[in-house]
Formats: structure tokens, C-alpha cells, sequence
């Protein structure tokens, strides 16, 4: 029973990895994950833009909502039994720290993903916001 979807950039490698990591601990199958990069993928089909994937994480839940930044990490979390993680996340005043903290690391994915010694493929990291 799939609770939240998620859309993410498979070719930050930052990003697939924590995707990797959400589906090891998914023991009863409640995310799906969609390559935004994926053959065929069609962000309109989410009434969403492929420009608006590229700026945060996005997740479809099972209401139908569009989930957005850390409340889809926090979501995605809470599905897998690690609320704990990602509690502060959650705390109403202080979302909007969280909120301009994950949009900086958003916009600086790959550059974080090099820092933390993960390889890009295809120079992707090498030419994104560079």
C-alpha cells in the first residue's frame, strides 16, 4: 500500500542515494519513487513543472496531495517508521529556518554531492550551477 511518491533527480547522486537509503528502510512498501529524468516522465501529468521538481523534492501522497520540501521528507520519513529523524521538520515555528535551509540545498545539490564524495555521472555535477 503506497502512501507518498516520490519525484526526485536521479542524476544528483546525493539525491539517489537518499532515495536508495527511503527504500531500504520501506519494509512494507509504502513509497514509490519517479525518476523526474525517466524516459517518458511528464511532470504535467502531476500538475506540476519539471522546473519546480528541479527546485525541491516532490511527493504525492495518497489523498491526492502535492507535498513539497522538507514536508515531503518529513512524510517520506514518517512512512517508513523514522519520524524520529526528521521531527524538528515538523515544528510549526520553526518550518520557515527549515524551509530557506533545504532551499539552499536544493539549489546546491550537486556541488554538496561532490563534497561529500559521491561521483557525478556525465559531468552532470561539473555543469549544474556552476
Amino acid at each position: 500500500m503506497t502512501t507518498l511518491t516520490l519525484f526526485y533527480d536521479s542524476r544528483c547522486p546525493l539525491c539517489a542515494a537518499e532515495m536508495r537509503r527511503l527504500a531500504q528502510l520501506d519494509r512494507h512498501g509504502r513509497l514509490a519513487f519517479s525518476d523526474m529524468h525517466a524516459e517518458g516522465f511528464d511532470a504535467a501529468r502531476y500538475g506540476v513543472t519539471m522546473a519546480a521538481l528541479d527546485a525541491e523534492l516532490h511527493g504525492l501522497d495518497d489523498q491526492g496531495r502535492m507535498l513539497v520540501g522538507i514536508d515531503c521528507i518529513a512524510a517520506a520519513y514518517t512512512a517508513v517508521g523514522r519520524a524520529w529523524l526528521v521531527w524538528p521538520l515538523t515544528i510549526g515555528f520553526t518550518k520557515p529556518l527549515w524551509r530557506s535551509l533545504y532551499r539552499w540545498f536544493a539549489r546546491n545539490r550537486y556541488r554538496a554531492s561532490e563534497m561529500m564524495g559521491f561521483t557525478c555521472a556525465d559531468g552532470v555535477c561539473a555543469t549544474r550551477y556552476r
